[in-house]
């Protein structure tokens, strides 16, 4: 055979996708994540409830009108708090009218979510213990685990104790423990490295 013989031209393999599988899970206390502080973990049930298939044109259509709901809801929670704000003079006087200020009070004519632009949205933000609680008590968790909340502080404790001395990056096959630290647990080294050292 030449070398100089003409190769046929390998076809290039590529992946398409045409629809969006959507798997829906009851919500449940999780146990499997930490959240950065108190409990009442969020997790789902073991199998989903429901199943629904989009185009990728619906799913993206779908996505803009709940991004659009969570920023409606977000807005308005501030609106409602500069509105406590603006009563209690930035929180310096006490003011009945601002305590029993709701959400309810805010309308829709006070926030504009027009003029926002979603997809610059960040939409997973952290949620507060009491915002957790609310909704796994209205997805039917009717009894709380109150000792996950103890647990979740010792998880958080022994993940600032633990840790390595190296310095440009992180190699769990040569691992220098710092003097007084625990063994780094499982993949921890990766989680614990800074920017580019792992």
């Amino acid at each position: 055979p030449s070398i100089l013989r003409r190769q046929k031209p390998r076809r290039r393999k590529s992946v398409r996708f045409d629809q969006v599988t959507v798997y829906y899970f009851a919500r449940r206390q999780g146990f499997t994540s930490v959240p950065s502080q108190g409990g009442s973990s969020l997790g789902m049930a073991p199998r989903h409830d429901a199943v629904r298939r989009y185009t990728l044109g619906e799913f993206a259509q779908e996505q803009q009108v709940n991004h659009r709901q969570i920023l409606r809801q977000h807005l308005r929670q501030e609106k409602l708090h500069a509105k406590k704000m603006k009563l209690t003079k930035n929180g310096t006087v006490e003011s009945e009218e601002a305590e029993g200020l709701t959400l309810e009070d805010v309308s829709d004519d006070d926030i504009d979510v027009e003029n926002v632009e979603v997809d610059d949205y960040f939409f997973l933000q952290p949620l507060p213990t009491k915002r957790r609680r609310a909704l796994l008590r209205a997805s039917g968790v009717h009894r709380i685990d109150a000792e996950e909340k103890q647990e979740l502080r010792a998880i958080r404790l022994s993940r600032e104790e633990c840790g390595c001395d190296c310095r440009l990056y992180c190699d769990p096959r040569v691992l220098r423990l710092q003097p007084g630290r625990d063994q780094v647990p499982g993949e921890a080294w990766l989680r614990r490295a800074g920017p580019g050292e792992a």
